[in-house]
Formats: C-alpha cells, structure tokens, sequence
C-alpha cells in the first residue's frame, strides 16, 4: 500500500481522498505520537497539558476538515488555538514563537480548490522527520487518547494571530520600502490578510490583485502558478515589482517592471548576494536543489559563494540547511527558505527581503536579477517506463556521459525517476536552447528504448 504522506503532508481531494474521517484519525494518531518523548515529559513536569495550532487556508472544505482536525485534538487533550486563515509559514512561525507543542495546517497549497491537504509541524514550528510521519500513520485507526471530564482540550480562537505575524516579518527587514511600489497577488489565497498589510507597514505603495477569496476561487488564473495577470499589472501600474504568491503563501515569484518574471532561483541569487554583504550567509553558502539553474550556480561561483545541492524537495532543503547551521537555501519554484527569521519557506518574508533589496540599492529589480544568466533548460517526461530500472543501466548510464562530454562546462545533464508515477524526467542545461533540446530528446530516446514496459 502507498505511503499515505507525500512530500508535504496528506494531500487528496477533499471529501474524497481526504475525507473528514481521516482528518479526525490524523488529528487522534498525530496527538498520540507528538506528545511522547522528553517533550511530554517537560509538558507533564508544567502541570498542563499540550497546545496546538492550527490554520487554514481559504478554501471551503477547509472549514469541515478543520473542524474534525480540531475534535480530533481536543478529544485527545490537546488544548487548541484556532488561527483561522493564514499562511503556512505564519503557523510554524506562531507554534515557535507560543510554544506550542505542535501544529496542524490544512492547505494543498498551490493544488485547484477542490483538493486539500493536512500538514504537521512539531516542537518549534519545524517539518516532521519522515520516521514520526510513519509512526502517525501506523496509529491511524488504532490505540486512540480519551481523556474525560476536564481532561479534555478546549479551544479557543487566536484572535490576534495575523497581527502577531505581520508585525514579525516587518521586523525583520534591514530596511524600510519607503518609495517603492509594489503589486501584490495572493493567489485568492491565505496571503490576502497578512502580504498588503506587511508591505504596507513596512513603506510600500500597495496594489492588490488575488486577494478576494471566496473558498473556490483559490489559485484560479492566479498567483505564482498564473503569473500573466501580475505580468500585465505590474505595467500597467508603473509600478516597480511585482511579487506572486501560491494558496498557502509559503512560495513567492518576482516579476519586474518590464513584466518580465524572476524566478526562484533569481530571487535566491539577489538575497545571497546581498547575504553576504551583510555577513548574514552562513558560511557564504547557499542550498538548493539539483533543479536549480546552472546559472545559478556559476553566478554564485563568480561571488565566492559555495551551493549545496539537495534532491528536489523543500523538506531536504531543510534539512540540509540545519544539519551545518546555514543561512539561506530554497527552490527554483520560490520556496525560498530564511533561517534567521523562519523554519520553512515564507513566501510573503521572501517578497520583503527582495524588495528591501531594491529600496536598498536603488537598482532596479530587473538590473539585480542580471546577476545570474539562465541557461536554457529542457525538461522531457518519459513515460510509461520501469523507474526503478533507471539507476545502473549500462545505457542510459553511458549516454548521459556521452552527453555530458559533449555539453562540457556550458551545460549540464540530470535523470531522475518520478516518485509518483511510472515516468523518468530527462532535464538538459546547455548555452543554447537547441542544443539542450536535441540532447535532452536522445536522451529521452534511450530511456524510452532501455526501460519500456
């Protein structure tokens, strides 16, 4: 049977997949696990019992699955605060800065309405190890905690939550966006409380877009994965940048005053440059995932700044980024993550801190963005093929070298099998764009010929 935890959480279609009966076992197994440990043993020693978060994002089913996550905890002692609609790096931000014992937010981030996710966070406002997702849900549908009487959580709403958040990220800048203007998509998501409002106290002029959520409209032509309608008002406006979020405003992409869009890793390589400057980038280093663009890695190259890679995922990004104790890391999608100021990707801290760049340096941000040159990259699915066939073909194996050989310093190739379905990505980087084509299709070729099934 599939591992019911993906990448980043439970995700399904809501009432389907994800029904209100699996979010209430989730909510049951998960007080089970997370309150075990040296960690129990302090909440014992308190005399109280323990406390989670829990968020949402906007969209409708949302307010079910929310209500059994709730019932679920409280029918297991858990006291809960109920912070209502807000990013998923507000509630791993509020569980550190309460601490909280754990946290639950329900989004599916950037997924179409009708889909819904289910996300845990532990002690401290961090992602958890794949080892306790397994134990939760090896609980699912078993020994279950039943307090009675006063025993039992109660719940009460977070009512000052999305200030709280706000006020944290405005405090974090280096300095204030006094003169900039700056439009802002939230996707119709949970970013359309908490983005105009941060960039707005920290000196922004402020023009919203995707910020009227109505529970089905969330990520609907909007936000970072639709980026035409913040290309288009970006000029429109005169304004100087745009910033993109997706539903659950833990990603943000960048679009300049020309319409033209910055991409994670061009965000990444603005914000470690300026890192370094500051003596704030650990180490002068930067992580990223095997995704990233090779310019990215040249440009940090020309500013001494050494670039860890990671397989794709921001929970490696993580966890690479704690095992040294370093700075800044993210993906090329916009998860950019800051570990002085937040324990996962913060898309709305990620849009402050680039635009604090501009308003610092009084460049433009298409001028700061010329810093890395993006190769051309082709990235084919082959499906319909034995994955796990893939590692130690003869062929495959040697083709790639050929293909490397050939690309030499200007280019680079990469294999991966899906971890989903039965399907190999074939990503070719190259200095010119036909180049990386014509590789990236024979190399398809050879899959396609190795692994059929």
């Amino acid at each position: 049977m599939p591992r019911l935890f993906g990448t980043d959480g439970v995700r399904g279609l809501a009432n389907r997949e994800l029904s209100a009966v699996l979010a209430l076992e989730l909510a049951q197994a998960a007080a089970l696990v997370l309150t075990q440990g040296r960690h129990a043993d302090s909440i014992r020693a308190a005399g109280r019992k323990p406390v989670a978060v829990v968020a949402r994002d906007p969209r409708i089913s949302g307010e079910f699955l929310t209500s059994a996550v709730v019932a679920g905890l409280a029918s297991s002692g858990i006291d809960v605060l109920d912070a209502g609609v807000l990013p998923t790096p507000a509630t791993a931000y509020l569980i550190a800065s309460e601490h909280a014992d754990f946290g639950v937010m329900i989004s599916a981030s950037h997924n179409p309405a009708p889909d819904n996710g289910i996300k845990f966070f532990s002690f401290g406002g961090t992602k958890l190890p794949d080892e306790v997702e397994d134990r939760i849900e090896a609980r699912l549908g078993g020994e279950k905690l039943t307090p009675i009487g006063g025993d039992v959580g109660r719940i009460r709403r977070f009512a000052d939550a999305e200030d709280r958040y706000v006020l944290h990220l405005v405090g974090t800048l280096p300095n204030r966006l006094d003169g900039l203007h700056v439009v802002i998509d939230c996707a119709h998501g949970a970013a359309a409380g908490v983005s105009p409002e941060a960039f707005a106290l920290a000196g922004a002029k402020v023009t919203v877009i995707g910020a009227d959520p109505d529970g089905l409209n969330i990520n609907d032509g909007v936000g970072s994965t639709h980026l035409e309608v913040l290309q288009a008002a970006v000029v429109e406006h005169g304004a100087d940048l745009g910033i993109a979020h997706d539903g659950d405003a833990d990603r943000c992409l960048a679009v300049d005053h020309r319409g033209q869009v910055v991409d994670g890793d061009r965000i990444m390589a603005i914000l470690a440059i300026a890192m370094q400057q500051r003596g704030s980038l650990t180490d002068d280093t930067l992580v990223t995932t095997v995704m990233s663009n090779l310019g990215l890695r040249r440009a940090m190259d020309e500013h001494g700044i050494r670039v860890v890679q990671t397989k794709v995922g921001d929970r490696y990004v993580l966890e690479a980024l704690a095992a040294d104790g370093l700075a800044l890391g993210g993906e090329q999608s916009g998860h950019v993550i800051m570990t002085e100021f937040a324990t996962t990707g913060d898309g709305v801290l990620t849009g402050l801190h680039l635009a604090a760049e501009v308003a610092r340096t009084g460049r433009s941000l298409a001028d700061l963005a010329d810093v890395m040159t993006v190769y051309p990259q082709v990235l084919l699915n082959v499906r319909g093929v034995d994955r796990d066939a893939l590692a130690g073909n003869e062929a495959i194996d040697a083709a790639t070298r050929d293909a490397e050989a050939e690309l030499g310093e200007s280019g680079r190739v990469l294999l991966r099998p899906s971890g989903t379905e039965p399907m190999v990505r074939v990503m070719v980087e190259a200095a010119d764009q036909d180049v990386a084509q014509q590789h990236a299709e024979a190399l398809a070729e050879v899959v396609r010929a190795e692994l059929a099934v």
